[in-house]
This record gives C-alpha cells, structure tokens and sequence, in this order.
C-alpha cells in the first residue's frame, strides 16, 4: 500500500470527521488501523480522546496513609477502598497487606 495525495487527503477528511483508526482502515482498504495511527501522527493530526469510559467516583479518593485496597466493583457506585490505617510503607492495612505479600518459606531454594 502506498500513501497517495489521494489517500492522505481522504485520510485527513475521515479523521476530522471523527471516524475511528479502525473504520477509517476500513473505508481506505490495504491499510491496517496501526497505519492509519502511525500516519495521522507524523502528519500531525489533532490527537482525540480516548474512547475508553472512565468512572469518576469521588467518594474513592483516600488519604496518604489509608488503605488503598479496593472493595467492590469499580463500576459500581458503591465501590471503595478500605480506608484503615496503611502499615509503614505499605499501600495496604494489615489485614490486607497479609493478603498481598507472602513471605518467602525457608524451604524455598
């Protein structure tokens, strides 16, 4: 595949009007969505956002110093993180942290 004046000039229209990589692959024919990507970047075309969906809860953010395990499903309104106390230099309490780290055995070579 080779980029023609053509092919570039539909590129750029396809990607102002907001099309995806992938369809815009598509409608180009011989052309993979990671080309699509790798030319609209060396042409410098404005880069869009992500169509990944974040979930902004504000109740989830903790303190320095409280346990950052997370409770629940993050997708889910009621999601949190424990909040006790953290242990030194850990992110977690120590109910979690017995959870995270296991210490090495001495048997384990």
């Amino acid at each position: 595949m080779e980029w023609t004046e053509a092919r570039v000039d539909q590129l750029k229209r396809l990607w102002e009007e907001g099309l995806s990589a992938s369809q815009i692959a598509s409608r180009l024919g011989d052309v993979t969505r990671n080309a699509v990507i790798g030319k609209a970047h060396r042409l410098g075309l404005s880069s869009r956002p992500s169509p990944i969906k974040r979930v902004n809860h504000p109740i989830t953010a903790t303190q320095e110093r409280m346990c950052q395990w997370p409770i629940g499903n993050p997708r889910d309104p009621s999601f949190r993180f424990c909040g006790k106390t953290a242990a030194p230099d850990r992110p977690y309490c120590e109910e979690h942290c017995a959870m995270a780290y296991r210490r090495k055995s001495d048997n384990a070579a």
